[in-house]
This record gives C-alpha cells, sequence and structure tokens, in this order.
C-alpha cells in the first residue's frame, strides 16, 4: 500500500521540472568559522562536518 502521507515529500516526489534534491542535502545548513566551514544537519545538529575550503553541496549532490 502506497504512502498517503503527503507532508513526507521526498527527492522523488518532486514534480516535473523541479529539481529533485536529497534530502540531505535540503536539511543541511552551514556557518562560517576563523578556521572554515562547519556544515550540521539541521535535523540532528550533532551531526556535523568542519571544513576548510566551501563547496556548493547542490553542484555536487
Amino acid at each position: 500500500m502506497p504512502d498517503t502521507d503527503s507532508s513526507a515529500e521526498t527527492a522523488e516526489t518532486k514534480g516535473p521540472g523541479e529539481p529533485t534534491v536529497p534530502d540531505a542535502v535540503r536539511s543541511t545548513e552551514s556557518y562560517e568559522t576563523e578556521g572554515g566551514v562547519v556544515f550540521y544537519d539541521a535535523d540532528n545538529p550533532l551531526a556535523w562536518l568542519q571544513a576548510d575550503h566551501v563547496v556548493d553541496l547542490d553542484s555536487v549532490a
């Protein structure tokens, strides 16, 4: 039986013509520090990583 919960939007349920963005990229946020950039999962702020250079997530997803 298919899932009827319309609030659970995933990359597979996007409409035609809309770019498909994985849920992990959609929930990723970032902030800059003196030593680089910190990316974190907005749904789980304890899941984070720090980078010394910026990467556009939309271009590599």
